[in-house]
C-alpha cells in the first residue's frame, strides 16, 4: 500500500537519504515531520521543502526523545507512519581507538536504542490511525559487516533482529512493520568519498517506496539483493567482497 495522505514522522530527515524520503513523500501529498540534532541543517532542509515540519532534538538522549514523542502526540495526533532513519557512524579500529567506548555509546544510543524507544512511545498514536506503519531503515551490512564500521554493523544488525521480532509479536494487529535495507548511497554520510557502487538517493528512495506499495515487509534495495544471495551461498566470499569495495 502506498504512503498517501499520511502524517509521517521521520528521524534524521535534514540531509541524505532522510531528506530524499521527506522530499518524495511531500511531493506525493503527505504531511512530513522530521527531527535532527542540527537546527542549521533542519532550517536549510525546510527552505528547500517549505512544507516540511521540523523539530530539533538529539534522539540519542532519553529525555530529548521523550520530549519529541510528547510533542508529536500533542500536536500531530494523526501521525500514522514512523520511519526510524537517523544514524551515525564511526570509522575506527576498535583496539587502537582511544575513544572506542565513547563512540560505542553514541552509536548504539542513536542507531538502535532510539528507534526502539520511539516505537514504544509512539505506538499508541500510530495504531489508532488508519494504515499505520513502522519503517526501520537498516543496511545490507546486517548480513555481511564492513570492518571499518566497527559499531554501525552491530547496531543495524540488532535493529534488523528487533524488527523481525516486532513484526511477529504484532502479526495480529493492524500495523505494518517494514524494514528497508539500503546499499551504499551517494550522500554526505560518506564524507565526500562514496564508493563507486553507490547509487543516488533518488533511486534508493524510489525503490523503497515501490517496495512499500507492493506490501513488502523486508525490502532489499538494489545491490543488497545480490549481497544477500551471495551471503546465503558463501558467507566467507561475501565478507571478503564487501571489505574490498572501494
Amino acid at each position: 500500500m502506498k504512503i498517501l495522505n499520511s502524517t509521517v514522522i521521520i528521524t534524521g530527515g535534514s540531509s541524505g537519504i532522510g531528506f530524499e524520503i521527506c522530499r518524495q513523500l511531500i511531493e506525493s501529498g503527505n504531511k512530513v515531520i522530521t527531527c535532527s540534532r542540527s537546527l542549521e541543517k533542519l532550517t536549510a532542509a525546510q527552505k528547500k521543502l517549505p512544507n516540511l515540519i521540523i523539530y530539533q532534538c538529539d534522539i540519542a538522549h532519553e529525555t530529548a526523545c521523550k520530549s519529541f514523542a510528547d510533542w508529536i502526540i500533542e500536536n500531530h495526533p494523526d501521525a500514522n507512519v514512523l520511519i526510524n532513519n537517523a544514524a551515525i557512524v564511526t570509522r575506527n579500529n576498535f583496539i587502537e581507538d582511544a575513544f572506542a567506548l565513547e563512540n560505542l555509546n553514541k552509536e548504539i544510543s542513536t542507531n538502535f536504542i532510539a528507534p526502539l524507544r520511539l516505537t514504544k512511545l509512539l505506538y499508541p498514536v500510530l495504531i489508532q490511525n488508519s494504515h499505520p506503519k513502522i519503517i526501520n531503515i537498516t543496511t545490507g551490512l546486517v548480513y555481511v559487516p564492513r570492518a571499518v564500521y566497527t559499531f554501525y554493523n552491530s547496531a543495524k544488525a540488532a535493529l534488523h533482529s528487533f524488527t523481525q521480532v516486532l513484526r511477529y509479536q504484532l502479526k495480529e494487529e493492524n500495523i505494518q512493520i517494514i524494514e528497508v535495507l539500503f546499499p551504499a548511497v551517494d550522500t554526505p554520510w560518506h564524507d565526500g568519498n562514496p564508493p563507486k557502487i553507490a547509487i543516488t538517493p533518488e533511486k534508493a528512495v524510489s525503490e523503497m517506496l515501490k517496495g512499500i506499495s507492493r506490501n513488502k515487509t523486508e525490502i532489499r534495495i538494489s545491490k543488497v539483493k545480490l549481497l544477500y544471495f551471495i551471503y546465503r551461498l558463501t558467507p566467507k566470499f561475501a565478507f571478503k567482497k564487501i571489505n574490498n569495495v572501494n
